[in-house]
């Protein structure tokens, strides 16, 4: 049987969108653009703003001002149900005493389309997540990875333009969110879905992402691929919130063109210059930026390991030097540092980042 989904995502447009409750402004005023057929992350530390502007584009949420637009129509004054969006929530929302077929096809039942045909569409979706011959069960008979695909199922079988994810794998342990978030993206490749996923996890954001769009106090703090927002931070916040990251002090010594001479205490470093003029600076150092050496390396940050702690396959450290503490990995399982113990840490150019606070 051929899958009954669409196979082309329609592009959301957010111009001006804003949210307040009373005095509080729970989104502020914001433009976005979520080209079709791609997976966008909203991504930020709880109150941020992003779930609130999730149900916004879903419907069940009234915007105060602005105007939301889904494949050029403007959806603002509609109703969720009659913007053809499907959402995934936190809790799957499963009907316990319906099979997991009749879960599936409930949509499209009580929207009037006769059962016989709506199971069916039922079926070939459930194929599509890899739940062939899983209709009879109940959702109490299921496991949460397995509980997770029936909610999306539920949600493709309504063909919609932008399918809808409110933190989908935050009740799943560590080994499964890292399966099930490659099946999510597998899946919106191969169906070319618009999908706009929320998540306060940033390894999930990274996986998953083709853009990522940091949220801060109510507001977009940075937009962009994924490997731009965590190779090209735009402030310490973003640096920070995507992924482990070192913040220290230094000094921009120089500037010569695009790049500049930066000082953290006796090592030196030419980086881009980011548009940033000489004097005290901000700087990020991610963990991996980072290598440890023997005492009398020359260049580096002289160093003391305050702690390290075995993860099996590395070892963590945290080290004392002049310009802070800082967090890094040694893959040296065989000779691990000593808290007290000296050495030399030696940075790469490509892992150190200037950034505004």
């Amino acid at each position: 049987m051929s899958i009954p989904i669409k196979t082309t995502g329609a592009e959301v447009r957010l111009t001006g969108l804003g949210k307040r409750y009373g005095q509080v402004q729970a989104v502020k005023p914001l433009d976005l653009v979520i080209e079709g057929g791609t997976l966008v992350t909203l991504l930020g530390p709880s109150g941020c703003g992003k779930t609130t502007l999730l149900r916004m584009i879903a419907g069940l949420e009234q915007a105060t001002e602005g105007r939301i637009f889904i494949g050029g129509r403007d959806v603002t004054l509609l109703s969720a149900g009659e913007r053809n969006v499907s959402m995934v929530f936190q809790s799957y929302a499963l009907f316990p005493h319906m099979s997991v077929l009749e879960n599936v096809a409930y949509g499209l039942v009580s929207s009037g389309e006769r059962k016989q045909a709506a199971h069916a569409k039922a079926e070939a979706v459930l194929e599509t997540v890899g739940l062939k011959g899983f209709g009879g069960r109940l959702p109490s008979e299921m496991s949460g990875g397995q509980q997770q695909r029936v909610a999306v199922a539920r949600a493709l079988v309504l063909e919609p333009d932008v399918l809808l994810f409110d933190e989908p794998l935050s009740n799943l342990d560590t080994r499964l969110r890292r399966t099930m978030r490659e099946e999510i993206r597998a899946l919106q490749q191969r169906l070319g879905l618009t999908v706009v996923y929320v998540t306060h996890d940033q390894s999930e954001a990274l996986a998953v992402s083709d853009k990522i769009v940091v949220m801060r106090n109510a507001g977009i703090a940075q937009a962009g691929a994924p490997e731009v927002l965590y190779a090209s931070p735009d402030s310490v916040f973003v640096a920070t919130f995507m992924g482990e990251a070192n913040h220290v002090r230094g000094v921009i010594e120089s500037v010569t063109g695009e790049h500049c001479v930066l000082a953290l205490d006796s090592a030196r470093l030419t980086l881009p210059g980011r548009g940033l003029p000489p004097g005290p600076v901000d700087a990020v150092i991610r963990p991996e930026a980072i290598r440890i050496a023997p005492p009398d390396t020359p260049n580096g940050l002289e160093a003391t390991v305050t702690r390290a702690t075995y993860m099996g396959s590395h070892t963590e450290y945290y080290f004392g030097t002049a310009v802070g503490e800082l967090f890094a990995q040694g893959a040296d399982r065989l000779r691990r540092r000593q808290p007290g113990e000296k050495v030399r840490l030696l940075l790469d150019e490509e892992g150190v980042v200037v950034v505004r606070p």
